[in-house]
């Protein structure tokens, strides 16, 4: 039964070039792959994953099997630098957009915190996405972190992520002591973008992306809240969403 979520032929042999796993299995990866999918985009439980994929042990087995190698995240990166590449920029991005996204979690448990600005109990996103608008690193942290603190980490992962870094755009929120601390720890330049005191609205320039992004990633049902457990996890889901944006767009090079 073709469901939208899967995977064409042309998506499917894109990735198992990356993966470059051809063993025979009683079940193909490309069948358990779309259940992971499926699941990301419907935002349904585990257990309750339609029949005409293989047991729903068995596609979490897979994810949390990729999840812990990185094979998740190395398929994203390999993707993101090719898509920049096809448009016309190199492959590592030269500067950066940095915003977070307060989001509730479940009874279910696991790290999370109160955002008494946003009013959210839950977790933060924290994104560095590049010019395009593409996943440059994230991480997710209890929403009562103050963006200045929370956001060390994903700078951090950023900086590996793209060897070229040099600039990182954000908001007023980012003010203070952390515009020298980044620039000492990591040579980056952060530039803060502030709001003008005009009550109309105003698009603020390279701001807008980072806000895009996180508009992308509401396509996406699983991550309408913070339903997994480990952070780890919910920083996967991520991945994975974006993987699947830039595998629609490569599909039409």
């Amino acid at each position: 039964m073709k469901i939208n979520s899967n995977l064409s032929d042309n998506q499917w042999n894109t990735i198992i070039r990356i993966i470059g796993d051809n063993r025979k299995r009683k079940y193909a990866l490309r069948d358990i792959l779309d259940g992971i999918l499926y699941l990301l985009k419907t935002g349904c439980q585990w257990r309750l994953l339609p029949k005409c994929y293989p047991a729903w042990k068995l596609v979490y087995y897979y994810f949390t099997k990729w999840k812990n190698s990185g094979l998740f995240i190395k398929l994203h990166n390999i993707l993101r630098d090719d898509l920049r590449v096809k448009l016309g920029k190199f492959e590592g991005a030269s500067m950066g957009i940095i915003d977070s996204q307060s989001v509730k979690t479940t009874r279910k448990g696991g790290v999370r915190g109160i955002d008494g600005g946003k009013k959210v109990k839950g977790r933060k996103r924290h994104l560095i996405v590049d010019s395009l608008g593409l996943l440059i690193a994230v991480d997710v942290h209890a929403a009562n972190i103050h963006d200045s603190v929370g956001c060390m980490e994903v700078i951090k992962k950023a900086t590996k992520s793209s060897s070229r870094l040099s600039k990182i755009i954000a908001d007023g929120g980012y003010r203070g002591k952390l515009k020298n601390t980044v620039k000492s720890k990591y040579r980056l330049k952060m530039e803060i973008v502030l709001r003008n005191d005009s009550s109309s609205f105003e698009v603020l320039p390279k701001r807008w992306i980072v806000e895009r992004t996180f508009a992308w990633l509401e396509s996406y049902r699983r991550l309408a809240k913070d339903y997994e457990y480990c952070v780890y996890s919910s920083v996967t889901m991520i991945y994975l969403a974006m993987t699947c944006l830039m595998i629609n767009r490569l599909e039409k090079f």
